[in-house]
């Protein structure tokens, strides 16, 4: 069919505007490629080929592969994660005791002094040697510093110059052998400057690794963050040509082992659009590599170890792990989080140390595993919480309060037997609000006080203006025109939780709560008419099933969402964990069967702020609330009433739960059994979302107990599949790089700053540690984990 020449014609017309509009596009909205301003001009210096300083090689050639692997944006490498071990030695001796003035004297603070107690510890394994050698660490800082920090904030720069010269010295070598950084284009620790024509330098920055050839900008950062002031000399250079130097084709790749965080890949993602755009090309200026692998600290386990009095039943026993660590090492409000996460960015010079003490969203934390309970090891144990977006400016706060909730909760439930685990706020019984023993603890308190949020909640739901007030109120009975409903009762009961027993332990995957409605009479005397009375059976049914149809999932939906109520789901976690464990207790007798049914709660009081919480403050405010109300809503006729006639309470005396399949647990969640042996060891994410696993375990002594006589690190889930890179020969037993690479010295500050470790050469690690990494001795080993069918 021939079409009409007017629409022919009306095409051919509509396509020539489009080409004129997009030719303008072209000529006028394109912005040009930046460059130097007249006079400007660039300095390139430093740089030592990337195979012989952090390999020990020279490679006769750069290999094809070399570099980012792709032109994406953000490359992620897929399959397991893998790992890779650093000195970690300070981290044993967390709680030695600052000096006395005769404890000083007895140390120089000289190199030689230094290093005599270094070796005199390496060979006894005695903690009081590596006491001695810490002290004269210290003293060295108080001789050459102005300002000498007070021992233990010292001792936190110390523990942290360590990880960040060790694990940051590790991932160096790491990131060159991964993406073949070898062969005679590469140059690592390369500084580029811009001057102006005055000579005034306008942008310096030196980067991890350069390609000569290709202009490819490397930084290696094993926790994936930008530090903005980078990114701002960046964004200089990146834009900067002069008749010696053009940078404008050049491309900048983070390469790093953690997942970055939102700020990071918000800001990369808007400067390699702006180059994109300013550069005319579809190719990406700005990349990132990620090649997932969990970094794992070494230490010893001594008297000096730092434990935390979390989910170990022993009272002369604790925990270790960066669950704790993280959670203690939080500040206790935002002003106080801020502070420490500055302290924390002054010292991640290396880009080692995570995202830092605020790197947590600590408001979600939440028992995600718990392993097999041991006797005299107690157990294992994982938390679930969300990463924060920008910890560098709004840092996570408050992780001491909610790990010790749980903590806490978790025993409370194994204390107290099931008959005693509920409340009950109803004003025609104050003397049945809950049990007097599980009132005195803050897994009481959050049940009581979640109780009264939920009967508010169900207030605020009926407002007639809005979704599902306005459904609700539009569908139930009339008395004179006005809504009525009968008296009822809500509480809030454990939903079915979904878990999977596996690997000696049970992952707690969900564990929904729910909230139960049914019809119910009171003595108690409310405030105006009471029209109920006026309803027959039928309508007073009726209402009853309107409530459940449109109120209840509306407040159930907020307890199992809502900010308020997750110190709710937090001790709900732990009242799952605490089931297994009788379960297993049962079996075989743990460390827990002293406590459970004991209903003996001392160690577990209130806490903090809550230490004089009264049970009778919170019905109290129930009665008010259910005889004055607390919200009044005005319906069409014009006389407001007030509606708040529902009381009720929380029963956690039974947890139903579902164990699903192996097929199932696979399919939904194949990472999760690697980050939670992992997160018993150090801080690792998942990779589909923001979110954090942190776990520890309870093999640690406390109150100067003996530690066991030869300690060893947890050692590796499975052994190695066709290592790649190969483990290097280890090189005087240095175990902050590969093949003997030694990461540069951390240099003293005398100003204070990060603290000196003390000698160039790294602590010899402890006993065991080669039996850890490889039978050799290797100073450096990472590999992909073999995959295991799941058995149902």
């Amino acid at each position: 069919m021939s079409t009409p020449i007017r629409q022919r014609l009306k095409r051919r017309l509509s396509a020539a505007l489009a080409v004129v509009s997009s030719a303008a596009v072209l000529l006028v909205g394109l912005p040009s490629v930046a460059s130097a301003a007249p006079g400007d001009y660039a300095k390139i210096t430093g740089g030592k080929r990337c195979d012989q300083m952090h390999l020990k090689r020279t490679i006769p050639r750069t290999p094809n592969n070399s570099g980012a692997p792709t032109g994406q944006h953000h490359w992620t490498k897929s399959g397991p994660d893998e790992e890779y071990y650093y000195n970690n030695a300070f981290k044993g001796f967390e709680n030695v005791p600052a000096p006395t003035a005769g404890e000083l004297g007895q140390v120089t603070g000289s190199r030689a002094d230094i290093d005599k107690w270094d070796k005199a510890y390496a060979a006894s394994r005695d903690p009081e040697d590596m006491r001695k050698a810490i002290y004269s660490r210290y003293k060295r800082h108080r001789n050459e510093s102005n300002n000498p920090k007070p021992f233990g904030n010292w001792k936190v720069n110390l523990i942290s110059a360590q990880v960040s010269k060790q694990k940051g010295g590790v991932f160096e070598v790491k990131a060159v052998q991964d993406f073949n950084m070898v062969g005679p284009d590469w140059l690592c620790e390369v500084t580029i400057e811009i001057f102006d024509k005055d000579g005034k330098k306008i942008a310096s920055r030196r980067y991890d690794s350069y390609n000569q050839r290709t202009g490819e900008l490397g930084e290696f950062k094993s926790d994936g963050k930008r530090k903005p002031a980078q990114l701002r000399a960046d964004r200089i250079i990146l834009r900067h040509k002069d008749a010696k130097h053009d940078f404008t084709r050049h491309r900048l790749t983070m390469f790093t082992s953690e997942k970055p965080n939102r700020a990071t890949l918000r800001d990369y993602k808007a400067e390699n659009d702006k180059l994109r755009a300013e550069r005319g090309t579809g190719n990406n200026s700005i990349r990132i590599a990620e090649r997932r692998a969990a970094a794992k600290g070494l230490w010893p386990q001594t008297k000096y170890t730092k434990t935390y009095n979390v989910f170990n039943p022993l009272p002369n026993r604790g925990t270790q792990g960066p669950g704790a660590s993280m959670a203690y090492g939080s500040g206790q409000n935002p002003a106080q989080a801020r502070q420490l996460q500055n302290q924390y960015l002054a010292n991640n010079s290396r880009s080692a140390l995570g995202r830092g003490p605020g790197g947590v969203d600590f408001s979600t934390l939440e028992l995600q595993y718990v392993g097999n309970p041991v006797k005299g090891k107690a157990l294992d144990y994982s938390m679930k919480a969300a990463l924060m977006p920008d910890e560098d400016n709004n840092p996570g706060w408050g992780g001491q309060a909610k790990l010790e909730l749980a903590s806490d909760a978790l025993f409370t439930w194994l204390a107290l037997t099931p008959d005693r685990q509920w409340v009950n706020l109803n004003p025609d019984q104050p003397d049945t609000i809950m049990d007097k023993a599980f009132g005195e603890t803050d897994a009481g308190r959050v049940l009581l006080v979640a109780d009264m949020d939920m009967k508010r909640d169900f207030s605020r739901a009926m407002d007639p203006k809005k979704s599902p007030g306005k459904e609700f109120m539009d569908a139930a009975p009339k008395v004179d025109g006005v809504p009525c409903w009968g008296s009822g009762r809500n509480w809030i009961v454990p939903g079915r939780a979904k878990v999977r027993e596996q690997d000696g332990g049970i992952y707690i995957l969900d564990a929904p709560l729910e909230v139960n409605h049914a019809a119910m009479d009171f003595a108690t005397p409310v405030q105006g008419e009471d029209c109920s009375k006026k309803l027959s059976k039928e309508e007073k049914e009726r209402s009853h099933r309107l409530i459940t149809r449109y109120l209840v999932p509306h407040v159930e939906k907020q307890i199992n969402t809502a900010p308020k109520y997750a110190d709710l789901r937090r001790v709900y976690k732990s009242r799952v964990a605490a089931e297994w464990i009788r379960q297993q207790d049962a079996k075989k007798a743990t460390d827990f069967r002293p406590v459970i049914n004991s209903n003996d709660l001392k160690r577990w009081p209130l806490r903090g702020e809550n230490a004089h919480w009264d049970k009778r403050t919170v019905w109290q405010e129930m009665v008010k609330s259910f005889t004055k109300g607390d919200f009044t809503y005005e319906w069409p006729l014009g006389d407001g009433r007030i509606y708040t006639f529902f009381v009720g309470g929380i029963d956690f005396a039974k947890v139903p739960k579902r164990n699903i399949t192996g097929v199932e647990f696979t399919a939904q969640h194949r990472e999760l059994p690697r980050a939670t042996k992992d997160s018993v060891r150090t801080e690792t994410s998942a990779r589909d979302s923001d979110t954090a696993f942190l776990g520890g375990n309870g093999a640690a002594l406390t109150d100067d107990g003996e530690p066991d006589p030869t300690p060893t690190p947890t050692d590796p889930t499975d052994p190695p599949t066709s290592p790649s890179p190969d483990p290097t020969k280890p090189g005087n037993g240095d175990t902050g790089g590969s093949g003997g690479a030694t990461p540069p010295a951390n240099r003293p500050d005398p100003n204070g700053g990060l603290a000196d470790t003390g000698s160039d050469t790294p602590i010899s690690l402890i006993s065991g540690i080669a039996a850890a990494i490889a039978a050799t001795g290797a100073a450096l080993v990472w590999w992909t984990r073999r995959r295991r069918t799941v058995q149902e």
